[in-house]
């Protein structure tokens, strides 16, 4: 597990010049990185010639939670000081997209490594069922929107423009 000796939990969000932090809620997403050691398991399972794979990844990841989607959405988390509550530097949109061009399918399978790995540790500080069986139920939906030029956006088996993600709950919650 993680080693480190700062205490994301303890950070107070104030609305202030000097301590602005932009996605506060980011704050949630740093403390269960740093809990679950994320960044040391990409150091060291992913090899991409690149240095430091660790802080460019957690980037994409903290983005993408920020609701980023593309490359030049990872500026908005080196605003202020969100940086600090992250527990790592985030990379330039340029330094992210560099790296992210060098990955093969190979650098998807060592990705494949890091999750398996961090799925573990959450389980072991209790996110899991315990000894007690897993059921996950999976569902479709449909998230609706309007105008023809959303990217990704269909007609599914609801006629209706939208969205088809497939989520996946514990049946149990």
């Amino acid at each position: 597990m993680s080693g480190s000796s700062r205490r994301l939990d303890r950070f107070a969000t104030t609305f202030d010049h000097e301590g602005l932090v932009a996605n506060a809620g980011l704050i949630l997403a740093g403390t269960l990185m740093d809990r679950l050691g994320l960044l040391g398991l990409i150091e060291r399972w992913v090899r991409t010639g690149s240095a430091n794979p660790g802080p460019k990844i957690c980037t994409v990841v903290a983005a993408m939670l920020a609701g980023g989607t593309h490359i030049d959405h990872v500026e908005m988390l080196r605003a202020g000081r969100t940086g600090r509550v992250l527990g790592f530097r985030p990379m330039a949109p340029s330094t992210v997209g560099s790296f992210l061009r060098t990955f093969t399918f190979g650098h998807v399978r060592q990705l494949e490594a890091v999750l398996s790995r961090t799925l573990a540790r959450a389980w072991q500080l209790g996110a899991g069922p315990g000894r007690a069986p897993l059921t996950v139920d999976l569902d479709s939906t449909v998230c609706e929107v309007h105008g023809k030029q959303k990217q990704g956006a269909a007609y599914g088996y609801t006629s209706v423009l939208g969205y088809h993600p497939l989520l996946a709950a514990r049946a149990d919650t």
